[in-house]
C-alpha cells in the first residue's frame, strides 16, 4: 500500500510514460543511477547493522562466559556487577540489536527499495543498471570473446 510520499513520486508519470517509450535521456539515467546507487550503499550499510547485530549479541554471550569465570575464580562481587550492569543490557533505549535492525529494515530501508524502485519502474521501465548497461556497451569490444554482451550472446 502507498503512502503519501510514494503517492507524491507518482505525479507526472503520463508524461514519463512518452519518453519512456523512446528511451531515457542521460539526465534521466544519471538521475535513476545515482538514487540506485545510493541503495546499494544502504544495502552496505544494512550488512554492517546486521554485522553489528551479530558482534554485539557475540559479546553478550561473551560477558556471560566471562561472569562464569569470574565467579569461578571466586570473584563473585564483581562478577553480580557485571552481570547485572551489563549482560543483557539493551543497546538502544529499550531495544536490543535485534529490535534496532528490525526497525531500520521496516521503516528507513522499506521506504528506500520502495522510492528506488518507483523511479526505476517509472523512469527506466523496470530496468536495474541501466548506466552500467550503456557504460559496458561503449567499453567492450564487439565480437571479441569474454566481451559479449550477455551470457551466451555473440555479436
Amino acid at each position: 500500500m502507498a503512502d503519501a510520499r510514494t503517492d507524491d513520486l507518482r505525479v507526472g508519470e503520463a508524461e514519463v510514460q512518452d519518453k519512456l517509450e523512446q528511451g531515457p535521456d542521460e539526465a534521466t539515467v544519471a538521475a535513476a543511477g545515482k538514487l540506485s546507487e545510493a541503495l546499494e550503499t544502504t544495502e552496505r550499510a544494512r550488512g554492517h547493522l546486521y554485522s553489528f547485530h551479530q558482534l554485539t549479541g557475540t559479546a553478550d554471550l561473551q560477558v556471560g562466559d566471562a561472569v562464569a569465570l569470574l565467579r569461578e575464580a571466586g570473584h563473585d562481587e564483581l562478577a553480580d556487577r557485571v552481570e547485572t550492569d551489563l549482560k543483557g543490557r539493551n543497546v538502544l533505549e529499550g531495544r536490543w540489536t535485534f529490535q534496532v535492525v528490525e526497525e531500520y529494515d521496516d521503516g528507513y530501508y522499506t521506504a528506500f527499495r520502495e522510492a528506488e524502485k518507483l523511479i526505476r519502474d517509472t523512469l527506466m521501465g523496470g530496468r536495474r543498471h541501466v548506466h552500467e548497461a550503456q557504460m559496458k556497451e561503449d567499453r567492450r569490444t564487439q565480437g571479441r570473446r569474454h566481451h559479449e554482451q550477455a551470457p551466451d550472446t555473440q555479436d
